[in-house]
């Protein structure tokens, strides 16, 4: 037996015998866990954030802007994109995030830094939006496990998913008495 395999953990067996008896830890080859020094993670977030009185602006050379300043700044404390999708209105963002920053925290940089970058790129905007708030005050956060791959078609389609709902939502209410 291999001892260096990392798939075996080698641990002592009763004293009867003084033989050794392994333990097969079952590793899959195609995971997504990261590590650090010591530890090894795979937490993912699917976060949702919006434009001051969600207001419909995340289109054009702005919505170009704002995914290049989002994705710098993820760059900068090493925070994994997965999938992330900007609608006029809100943010989709698939992240993994690394144990040694909390959420709160990337997510107050994240949003502080970009609206001061959008600031100094869009000069116009602080006259809808006040000095140095584009983004509103709180953000969406679920944790993604196993079903990684439905978030991101999830983030993916979300467009698809929102034209969808407004054209059932735009058809004429018929009153069913009068025909």
């Amino acid at each position: 037996m291999n001892r260096k395999n990392p798939r075996y953990i080698m641990n002592k067996a009763d004293n009867q015998n003084s033989t050794y008896r392994r333990i097969i830890i079952m590793v899959s080859k195609t995971s997504d866990d990261s590590s650090l020094s010591h530890t090894k993670w795979n937490g993912k977030y699917h976060i949702v954030f919006i434009p001051k009185y969600r207001r419909k602006a995340i289109y054009g050379k702005l919505r170009a802007d704002i995914g290049q300043i989002l994705r710098q700044l993820c760059g900068y404390k090493n925070v994994e994109i997965i999938e992330a999708h900007a609608m006029p209105d809100h943010i989709h963002m698939l992240l993994k995030i690394p144990p040694k920053i909390s959420v709160s925290g990337f997510m107050g940089y994240l949003k502080g830094k970009s609206a001061l970058m959008i600031f100094e790129i869009h000069a116009n905007l602080k006259y809808r939006y006040g000095n140095r708030h584009f983004w509103a005050k709180g953000f969406f956060v679920s944790t993604v496990g196993l079903n990684t791959k439905v978030v991101e078609d999830y983030i993916r389609n979300q467009e698809k998913e929102d034209m969808i709902q407004d054209n059932l939502s735009t058809k004429e209410h018929v009153d069913p008495f009068k025909g």
